[in-house]
């Protein structure tokens, strides 16, 4: 957007040259004064603000941050001054006649700008009330880089400070914000709001906002707990506040700090967004209505469970990430792994019937191995310097491989040293800033052991180890084998040789155990009390793939009952992938597939379905498709009729989980019977909405989306069009990108170019099509890029595109993603092409390595 600037006291220079993207610490904010008032109707805001700042040095320059918004005033300590926008840089520069001097000043600034569509910055969210009129919330969302579309700010996680905002709001409407709020009337009826002076803090974490709401609130440990959403709808967020409730004391305890603030909020907001699903703003935690409403006429278990895990991870930021901060985007690890870790933590302790920690194994372990695995790998610390480096920043590596570095460093210290190194880094550094290697020395503090050797080996570089065993014996009581560390890649350049320090536990079925340190290619001997079948990575706690030699895989296979769940499931996680790396053949993970039996855990299904889904995607399009859906169909079908397709009172939440994954799997695959089971479902939606039942709703509209006809495409979109619950409309929307009819796919396409859909709903249903679609997604989005691009964020601009040609088969695709890269992305901002790509070619690789064994597979 180009900016209005006032004329009189504009400059058109450039801001100086930043070092590392950063600003320079000449200057930092000590307290913002903020008024804003929004105008929602005409999507714009007016701002004033006055900045408290202390000089470090003497200067005659100020740079701070600004986007997207047109400054019509500029001062210092009250009298009017220079200054000059660098849209790129998204800077704001002020020149001053003479050098300040060093000490405490008064910066102040007005400005004008735009409420947008998509959730950056102040944005506008559009919604259909329970009675058909339109409504319209106003909310912020900051992070990473994204205050500064907001206000003039000092917008980087190193420059805290204290704020205090007011705003404007309509009568008929409530504003809320991080803190709670001194109201006054206006004569023309609007309202005021003062909120209270917030603890210092970084600028993304500032929230504002909007609407005809309600709130509803609980007290927990002295702390007032709310929720608000929009009025209809505040008794579904019950569920929510109840774990918020239970979860406010854990990490009390936990942390060793009491939370600090009067109130936390959590705020339900009816949209969506291609970049997040909720945000930890301090005291006034946003999400968007999926994560935190549970809404049991639509919502499946698996949703509640959603719900509990989001809400988790959420709070756990407000300490890791809130009260302490890291200094720059490099290390946005010490916010989202812990606060994974910390949802998981949580959920395992408070759910234990979730088995979470158990799930985690197939979960968050697989999910990082994926992508760490392969040439777009990169470190869990990695090099930020430009805005979209902060964007590509948030992915698996820093949230699902941190998590799991983390929960390594956990098993390898034990769960109490740990945790008093967690709580001697939050009472040492609250309120402050911190890089990673301060977080080690605080562990290595409370535990007495040298942790950053470990630590730093698997956050400073990317990659996956592979521990191999061979050799295993029995001598004196005992199981003698010997260990060695490799590397464990998908493509060639993921299998160029590395070393760790890889800490893991080993153990013998029905004997004692043991840990060592596995360094390198070097021979590790290992001694584990007891005689019988070695477990490699016993309790599957390190990160790391483990390999056994002939003798000691066949131990496993036969004893693979005996094992606990954690090894069990992670046993079946390794030898898929093993085989598809190409260091061991498939016929032994379907080995240990036979050893599923009909009453094994529902986690252990859900592994064997997930991978066999793996399997028939890697085959789609080619001669083997049909014979794998119908041997897919031979293994899951029985188990799904064992566990019936309604759910049962009293059952585990484990099974209605599996239930949930048997239909959206077979009914994706076109399977007769539940295709047929959905039609005559959504068919009743016409007359009775509930018609579907919750537990197993999302499958069955899946099921028939994916097989529907063009009439019954039309009956979707009108079910779309008429839905008024926002959680309901976006899924819908969704759904109408799932039909494996590329005729309809392109129908969906069309959408695109009207009305139809909000902004972030056109985002969720190009994505959408792209599932099922890739090289239709792409190649549409590509020619249509202008208008794509405008129903983006921009945080996700640089790898939405490209991402969509990430599941094609097409050996034009790579070139196609270069090209456009190559045209329109910055030279330091294609993570996401480079990602996109590297998937394309290990999906090629991996169906050529594993085709043999699939197909010998098959003609048993």
């Amino acid at each position: 957007m180009k900016l209005a600037v006032a004329a009189l006291l504009s400059l058109t220079v450039s801001a100086p040259a930043l070092a590392a993207g950063q600003l320079p610490r000449t200057v930092v904010p000590v307290l913002y004064d903020i008024t804003v008032r929004p105008d929602a109707q005409k999507l714009t805001f007016s701002g004033e603000e006055t900045v408290t700042v202390d000089v470090k040095t003497p200067t005659r320059t100020i740079v701070l941050n600004a986007a997207d918004l047109a400054i019509t005033r500029a001062t210092l300590d009250g009298k009017p001054i220079r200054y000059a926008l660098d849209n790129e840089a998204q800077t704001l520069t002020l020149t001053l006649p003479q050098a300040v001097k060093a000490g405490r000043h008064t910066v102040g600034f007005a400005w004008t700008g735009t409420i947008n569509r998509a959730a950056s910055g102040l944005f506008a969210i559009d919604y259909t009330n329970t009675d058909g009129s339109q409504a319209r919330m106003l909310a912020t969302q900051f992070e990473a880089p994204d205050a500064r579309r907001f206000a003039p700010m000092w917008d980087e996680p190193a420059f805290k400070a204290k704020f205090r905002l007011s705003s404007t709001a309509p009568a008929s409407q409530t504003a809320y914000s991080n803190m709670p709020a001194t109201i006054t009337q206006a004569a023309d009826g609007s309202k005021l709001y003062k909120f209270g002076e917030t603890p210092v803090m970084s600028s993304y974490l500032l929230f504002l906002g909007m609407g005809d709401v309600e709130r509803k609130t609980a007290r927990a440990d002295g702390v007032e707990i709310g929720i608000i959403s929009r009025k209809g709808v505040v008794d579904q967020g019950d569920y929510a506040l109840g774990a918020a409730s239970k979860l406010l004391p854990y990490f009390n305890n936990y942390f060793g700090q009491r939370y600090p603030l009067p109130k936390m909020d959590m705020i339900a907001g009816p949209g969506s967004s291609q970049f997040f699903g909720a945000m930890e703003n301090w005291g006034a935690i946003f999400y968007f209505e999926s994560e935190l409403l549970f809404d049991p006429k639509i919502a499946t278990e698996s949703n509640r469970q959603r719900i509990h895990t989001v809400v988790a991870h959420e709070m756990a930021h407000q300490w890791f990430g809130d009260l302490v901060t890291m200094a720059w985007w490099d290390d946005l690890w010490l916010n989202e792994g812990f606060a994974s870790w910390m949802e998981n933590k949580a959920s395992a302790d408070l759910n234990p019937a979730w088995k979470a920690r158990e799930a985690e194994v197939v979960g968050a372990r697989e999910s990082a191995m994926a992508i760490d695995a392969t040439s777009a790998t990169h470190p869990i610390i990695r090099k930020v310097e430009t805005v979209d480096q902060i964007g590509e920043a948030f992915d698996s590596i820093t949230y699902l491989k941190g998590q799991s570095v983390i929960g390594m460093l956990e098993a390898t210290l034990g769960e109490a040293p740990f945790r008093e190194g967690i709580r001697r880094y939050m009472a040492k550094y609250k309120y402050g800033n911190t890089v990673t290697d301060q977080l080690w020395a605080e562990l290595s503090a409370a535990s007495g052991q040298p942790i950053a050797t470990i630590a730093k080996d698997f956050t400073l570089q990317g990659g996956v180890p592979l521990v191999t065993l061979t050799g295993a014996r029995c001598e004196g009581g005992a199981t003698v084998a010997t260990l060695t560390q490799g590397r464990f890649g998908l493509d060639a350049a993921s299998k160029t040789p590395q070393t760790w320090h890889v800490p893991i536990r080993l153990a013998t079925i029905g004997g004692g155990e043991a840990r060592a340190t596995v360094f390198g290619a070097t021979a590790t001997p290992v001694k584990v009390p007891g005689c019988g079948t070695l477990v490699l990575n016993h309790g599957k706690g390190s990160y790391t793939r483990v390999m056994y030699d002939e003798a000691g895989h066949a131990a496993i296979v036969r004893d693979f009952n005996k094992m606990a769940l954690d090894d069990r499931l992670g046993t079946l996680g390794d030898d898929f992938a093993l085989a598809a790396g190409g260091y061991q053949d498939l016929s032994r993970w379907f080995a240990v597939m036979a050893q599923v039996g009909a009453n094994a855990d529902p986690l252990e299904w859900g592994t064997v379905a997930g991978k066999l889904g793996t399997l028939e995607r890697l085959y789609r399009g080619t001669p083997l498709e049909a014979s794998l859906r119908q041997r897919s169909a031979a293994v899951l079908k029985p188990v799904l009729a064992r566990i019936g397709l309604d759910a049962k009172p009293g059952e585990s939440a484990l099974i209605s989980n599996l239930r949930e994954q048997l239909i959206g799997q077979l009914g994706g695959d076109g399977d007769a019977d539940v295709a047929a089971r959905a039609r005559t479902y959504v068919a009743a939606l016409r007359t009775d909405p509930g018609a579907i039942p919750a537990a197993i709703r999302a499958p069955i509209l899946a099921t028939y989306a994916s097989n529907a006809t063009a009439a019954e495409w039309d009956q979707l979109l009108a079910l779309t069009k008429a839905e008024r619950s926002p959680v309901a409309k976006n899924r819908y929307v969704t759904l109408l990108g799932y039909a494996d009819d590329p005729a309809i796919a392109a129908r969906a396409l069309e959408l695109l170019k009207t009305d139809t859909f909000t902004p972030p709903q056109r985002a969720a249903l190009l994505r959408s099509i792209a599932g099922t679609h890739p090289d239709l997604a792409f190649d549409w989005a590509v020619a249509n890029r202008t208008l794509v691009d405008s129903f983006l964020e921009e945080s996700t601009r640089s790898g939405f595109i490209v991402g969509l040609g990430a599941g094609s088969s097409d050996p034009a695709m790579p070139g196609k993603i270069t090209a456009f890269a190559d045209q329109y992305l910055p030279a330091g901002s294609r993570g996401g092409a480079t990602r996109a790509i590297s998937q394309i070619g290990v999906r090629k690789g991996t169906a050529t390595q594993l085709q043999p064994a699939v197909t010998r597979w098959l003609g048993k």
